[in-house]
């Protein structure tokens, strides 16, 4: 719930959309649900005004869209435009990880630690949260961009994991069989000790390696249609 102003004398505009941005890239909505603004009003202790002003700041960048009627809901997705996505990912996100590692700061690298630490332990736990396990892995990928030492190039990573975050929630249901593959662990330990090493072309296969395996799964449960005119449907 919200209830004061953020450091810095944030809006409750701000936070509500920072609040929904963080469930739409961790992949707490689905494509096509629809959103009822009285609820999130509700759920954060806010009046609708706010939550109107963030709706349209995400429905401006193309993370949510407001029907004539003013319904509002989480766009769907084809799966060409799923793996142009993709394909945008492996270059802007290899590049920002290769200056992840030649601008890292030690405690960054703590912190990137910490966060494969719980991913792991969330993962190997003998009744593995999914929806906690897939918001791990969202802020681990985030510290490490947040180390490349760009505010320009993380934001362009936010706007992709707008549009690609709410794929992983139809996901869900296939979540646990893929993270016990333990590709994702590999890859991020791969990746992590890549950073630490300051070896930037290892870093860069890793994640690439990580975003396809993820984007291969995904395509394989189904839940993507088969062309450009076949819409993703929750």
């Amino acid at each position: 719930m919200i209830t004061d102003e953020a450091p810095g004398g944030a809006t409750y505009g701000v936070q509500v959309y920072q609040a929904l941005k963080e469930r739409l890239m961790a992949g707490e909505l689905a494509p096509g649900e629809k959103i009822s603004l009285r609820s999130v009003a509700l759920e954060l202790g806010v009046s609708m005004t706010p939550v109107r002003e963030a709706v349209s700041k995400l429905s401006n960048e193309g993370a949510l869209e407001v029907s004539p009627k003013r319904a509002v809901s989480v766009p769907l997705m084809t799966v060409d435009r799923y793996r142009e996505i993709n394909n945008v990912r492996y270059a802007v996100e290899g590049f920002a990880v290769e200056e992840a590692c030649r601008h890292r700061t030690a405690a960054q690298l703590r912190q990137i630690r910490t966060l494969d630490k719980a991913f792991r332990s969330t993962v190997k736990a003998a009744r593995p949260d999914a929806v906690r396990a897939l918001r791990l892995n969202k802020e681990l990928h985030m510290a490490i961009y947040r180390a490349a030492g760009s505010a320009t190039l993380l934001g362009i990573i936010e706007g992709l994991w707008l549009q690609v975050g709410p794929v992983i929630n139809l996901d869900l249901r296939h979540s646990l069989r893929r993270l016990s593959t333990g590709h994702a662990e590999r890859q991020h330990l791969e990746i992590v000790e890549a950073i630490e090493a300051q070896d930037g072309a290892r870093a860069r296969e890793a994640l690439v390696a990580d975003i396809r395996g993820t984007a291969d799964f995904i395509e394989s449960t189904g839940v993507l249609g088969g062309g450009e005119a076949s819409l993703l449907r929750a």
